[in-house]
């Protein structure tokens, strides 16, 4: 391909003319062997291998000597379509040239900020390469080169029209759409132009910037000629001090949005390295492996912007703007584009959440499926709300007459309250807070502080509860420690286990611990019991937190107050969701899906995924055809369905206030160890409200122990509770209650999951596999790294959601 020559005509003009002038040999044989020496030295083909460049043209014209479309001593190769002269070159690389200056200065520049060579080809394509850009015109989309000295800018380029002048008003001639596109353009989208490139784009004003100032520029594909001041310290202090991780912070974005690992920062959930691309991503894009430069830009760049702005779907059209990098690269840049933006869409890293897209967000490929959702809580309506926004078509069933499963709030009290979840655990990077954002819900901020109030009314000293709590989790360290060399053969119960550590502890250290303690650790014991939804006999002392291997959520922990159900409902705005229709049966034996409901109703898809909790796969409450796999029963199985109930009182007075001084919750010191599941700690729903509800829970063998009672006799148990903790003062009778029955729910019959003793964390990718490419599964249980929570819920279902969409 030849460079097109500059029309000094057209100085003004923003584009150059569209067709290349090709440099040809003048017509007729040369008579004498001096002649066609002459004519062979007139030009000179790049000698870059595989380059088709047979009469190249310089673009850069530096030099009065400049050979622009005759002969040079040397081409110099940056790309098929794009070369610069030896007397270009000297321009700017001889210190007795006029260029040395401006190559120098840009040199130091680039060396104080990059890490790459900054060498005259980086400075070239950095600094003289003209811009392309593209027409806006929805007819046109032709591809024009801007003069030289032209800057692009995002608004120049989300702007543009053929012909544009240099004031952006007025257009050259009538119609500049008309004239033909530079040939060298077809070119660019070929598959071996990319690796003919001799260097990597490197952005410029990037909206990744503010992101990823603590990094080198041009190792996250953005250009260190474009680098801040900001970027500079940050290398001095972060990659070249080694200095202990920060956390980057962009001005005027939600604190909870940090996509990427800051240098040497790790364990944080849906973090990607800016520098590196992730195992899924090599294995879309493979072409990019030996240099991900170009991947890194553009993903860097598609990510930025989407949490710059997520409430609105992202195009590429919307991020194409913002690729700024000079020369045909930015061409090929813009064309990647739409398969780096449609691989992140598909996997839940963009355009997610309660996005309502007005139309599909991936291509026509990914139109023709038809999926059945079974269950409508958090992981179906995910996974619906995803696969609807691609552009599938997609029917919810769901056997109840709400949707959110075991999400369920009530308003009953005055105040929102969760009959299920109603908390969100670390909120960094959090969907949740992402939907929090989307739809400007308030996040109330959980402190820290817990007075642990015993029986009798008398607030645990700090220093206690600090010592048993250090205490309890070196227990816990020594269990790891244990399990570090057992199999599945050699798993114990939890509870035995803790109980093992801890006499021995006592008979070695001759440590003897007061009465309160010792109630003080059995409260520490009624969390865990909480936390795993069971009682600890029947949990995995070798897998009990399994998912901890993982990156887990960090940051604040907040309760919703307006609930979960805002952004459910949300989530289920213009789904096609059917009320009351429990599934009876799913026959996959066939090239369609059968599903059939307990009133007969038969619906056929493609695709079936399966949401419903995992008590109800172990009671076989839905038949499958052919049966499940006894692979993925003995892993249903291996897995606990853990309960914890709640309890919700409504007062006429804020009686606690006086003793809890403004805290979230407060403990209950347990009397004994068989009672440390009743009421151990108490949320006050309304903190700074008028309203005058607390809420408790449930747990271990308390579960068991009110069952079976009245609800006025567990109204009754906490009661009790309440007014030993407040015993110097007298505690009112509550207006209002209401008290949970997940254990007893048709639908559910369970809380959340845990491992079972002889179970382990690989059950829950076991369930999640599935089957035949035609039936999968989502919640909870199928979410090894997230699991018992409505985030683990909210992201099987989203993971799901792509499967499908890649089959």
């Amino acid at each position: 391909f030849s460079q097109p020559t500059r029309p000094e005509s057209k100085a003004n003009c923003a584009v150059m003319d569209p067709w290349p002038q090709m440099a040809v040999a003048s017509p007729g044989t040369p008579e004498t062997e001096e002649e066609e020496e002459q004519v062979e030295k007139k030009f000179r083909k790049c000698e870059k291998a595989g380059c088709p460049a047979t009469y190249p043209v310089c673009f850069a014209s530096a030099s009065e000597r400049c050979a622009k479309n005759g002969y040079t001593s040397r081409w110099y190769h940056l790309s098929c379509g794009e070369h610069f002269c030896n007397e270009c070159f000297d321009h700017y690389y001889r210190s007795h040239k006029e260029g040395y200056e401006k190559y120098t200065s840009w040199k130091r520049l680039w060396t104080e900020n990059g890490k790459s060579e900054p060498s005259l080809k980086a400075f070239m394509a950095d600094q003289q390469l003209p811009y392309w850009v593209q027409c806006t015109r929805p007819d046109c989309g032709k591809w024009r080169q801007l003069t030289k000295e032209i800057q692009l800018t995002a608004s120049l380029a989300a702007t543009y029209r053929c012909g544009m002048k240099l004031n952006n008003i007025k257009s050259e001639g009538p119609d500049q759409c008309s004239q033909p596109e530079d040939m060298r353009v077809a070119g660019v989208a070929d598959s071996w132009w990319h690796s003919m490139l001799i260097l990597p784009p490197l952005f410029k004003e990037s909206p990744a910037n503010p992101f990823l100032t603590a990094y080198y520029p041009d190792c996250v594909g953005m250009s260190p000629s474009a680098a801040t001041s900001s970027h500079r310290e940050a290398h001095h202090h972060t990659a070249l001090m080694h200095v202990s991780v920060c956390t980057c912070l962009v001005p005027g974005l939600c604190p909870y949005f940090q996509p990427f690992y800051q240098p040497n920062e790790c364990g944080k959930a849906l973090c990607v390295r800016p520098d590196m691309m992730e195992l899924d991503e090599l294995y879309e894009f493979p072409e990019f492996s030996r240099d991900p430069t170009m991947y890194l830009a553009l993903r860097n760049l598609i990510l930025a912007v989407w949490h710059r702005d997520c409430k609105e779907a992202l195009t590429p059209q919307k991020c194409a703007p913002h690729v700024i990098v000079r020369g045909l690269v930015r061409i090929r840049c813009v064309q990647e584009l739409n398969r780096v933006l449609h691989f992140m869409t598909r996997k839940g890293l963009i355009n997610t959440g309660t996005l309502l897209a007005k139309r599909p967000l991936l291509p026509e490929p990914y139109h023709n499926k038809k999926v059945l959702v079974i269950g409508a809580g958090p992981s179906g309506l995910a996974a619906a709300r995803q696969l609807q926004n691609f552009g599938m078509q997609v029917v919810v069933l769901e056997a109840r007459e709400r949707i959110g499963g075991r999400v369920w709030d009530d308003s009953s009290l005055g105040v929102t309250v969760g009959r299920g979840a109603q908390i969100v655990n670390g909120c960094v990077n959090n969907p949740i807070a992402l939907m929090c954002e989307q739809l400007g819900v308030r996040m109330h901020k959980l402190r820290e502080r817990c007075d642990l109030i015993q029986e009798g009314g008398q607030i645990t000293d700090p220093a206690i509860d600090k010592r048993m709590d250090f205490h309890f989790n070196a227990i816990l360290d020594v269990v790891s420690e244990w399990r570090k060399d057992k199999t599945q053969h050699h798993d114990a119960p939890l509870g035995e286990k803790i109980q093992e550590v801890y006499k021995t502890f006592l008979q070695e250290s001759g440590i003897q611990f007061s009465e309160l303690e010792e109630k003080v650790l059995q409260f520490h014991l009624s969390n865990l019991e909480y936390a795993c939804a069971s009682t600890l006999d029947q949990v995995s002392a070798r897998s009990w937190d399994h998912n901890e291997f993982f990156a887990q959520f960090s940051g604040d922990h907040t309760l919703l107050t307006e609930g979960y159900s805002t952004l459910l409902h949300k989530l289920a705005q213009d789904l096609n969701i059917h009320l009351k229709r429990p599934v009876k049966s799913i026959n996959y034996s066939g090239d369609v899906v059968k599903v059939t409901t307990s009133s007969g109703t038969q619906y056929t898809a493609q695709k079936v995924l399966v949401t419903v909790p995992l008590a109800l796969l172990q009671k076989n409450v839905i038949q499958f055809n052919p049966p499940l796999p006894d692979r993925k029963l003995k892993a249903i199985h291996s897995l606990g369905a853990g309960i914890i109930e709640k309890i919700a009182l409504q007062f006429p007075y804020r009686f606690w206030d006086s003793k809890v001084r403004g805290a979230d919750y407060f403990g209950h010191v347990p009397p004994s160890p068989e009672k440390r599941g009743l009421f151990s700690v108490f949320y006050d729903m309304t903190p700074k409200g008028d309203q005058c509800v607390l809420m408790s829970v449930i747990t271990g063998e308390g579960v068991a122990m009110v069952r079976d009672l009245e609800e006025r006799e567990v109204v009754e148990l906490c009661m009790n509770v309440l007014r030993e903790v407040f015993k110097e003062q007298e505690v009112p009778d509550p207006l209002k209650y209401f008290i949970t029955h997940w254990s007893k729910d048709m639908w559910s019959q369970m809380s959340y999951s845990f491992v079972k003793t002889g179970g382990s964390g690989e059950a829950y990718d076991i369930i999640a596999e599935d089957i035949q490419g035609k039936v999968f599964f989502a919640g909870e249980a199928t979410n090894r790294h997230f699991p018992q929570t409505v985030t683990g819920a909210y992201l099987s279902g989203v993971r799901e959601a792509s499967k499908i969409a890649a089959l």
